[in-house]
């Protein structure tokens, strides 16, 4: 479903992303896991059109959305929920999921989309006449991916969904997120925390330095000492 070949990506003078390959097949998730700073966020921007590529190709679903501009990119089906709370605030929860499903693709199933987000995110029907200010961190967490399952998506990009978030809420936000997977819905996500992302990953790719150090299944990379010690603190 989504290749990326030798993608090299920055900001200004700097890279920060150095020359990343991986593949993420249909139907399954991959996840991303590493420190902070070392690039995971800057490949999903790259991914998704937001900055350019400098070296390297990305295609998607059999073909090179390497130079293509964002919106293009979502409207192929590539949808990318970026980290924190950015909804509308002053909009009820029913508008800012409505704003989701803004393509022609998507908004022709607007509704029976409502109805499946509804059903994984019961909360939001709860409070789907609210405004977005009104709610909590783990509400609009929730509302943010359920804006992203609006759109008439292929893959969608989840940015570190657990960011700034109680455990407890955590824990809601990832039980959601499982019903998402299982649902065969192809995801790339970002996650720092090592036994977050596992839950979820048929594949884990470890990155440091902007590139990918470690890839493979989430037992296969756990067997890897030098890993149990870096991202566990299991010595043995």
């Amino acid at each position: 479903m989504l290749k990326i070949d030798g993608v090299v990506a920055g900001y200004g003078g700097t890279t920060i992303v150095q020359g990343v390959s991986l593949e993420v097949p249909a139907g399954e998730c991959a996840v991303l896991v590493g420190p902070n700073g070392h690039g995971k966020t800057t490949l999903l921007r790259a991914i998704s059109g937001l900055i350019k590529v400098r070296d390297g190709g990305i295609a998607f679903d059999g073909e090179d959305i390497t130079r293509e501009r964002a919106e293009k990119i979502v409207e192929r089906g590539l949808i990318h929920i970026p980290q924190g709370d950015l909804v509308f605030p002053d909009m009820t929860v029913a508008e800012n999921l409505q704003l989701g499903a803004f393509t022609k693709s998507a908004a022709r199933q607007s509704k029976a989309r409502l109805e499946e987000v509804y059903d994984i995110f019961p909360r939001l029907r709860e409070r789907e006449g609210q405004r977005a200010r009104t709610l909590s961190g783990g509400e609009r967490r929730m509302l943010a991916i359920g804006r992203g399952l609006m759109g008439d998506a292929k893959l969608i990009m989840i940015d570190e969904p657990s960011l700034g978030l109680a455990p407890v809420i955590v824990d809601e936000v990832y039980r959601q997120l499982r019903r998402i997977v299982d649902s065969g819905m192809t995801v790339l996500l970002v996650e720092e925390n090592f036994r977050r992302g596992q839950s979820l990953a048929d594949r884990i790719h470890l990155v440091e330095n902007g590139e990918i150090v470690r890839s493979g299944q989430a037992d296969e990379v756990l067997d890897d000492q030098a890993v149990r010690e870096t991202y566990l603190g299991v010595a043995e």
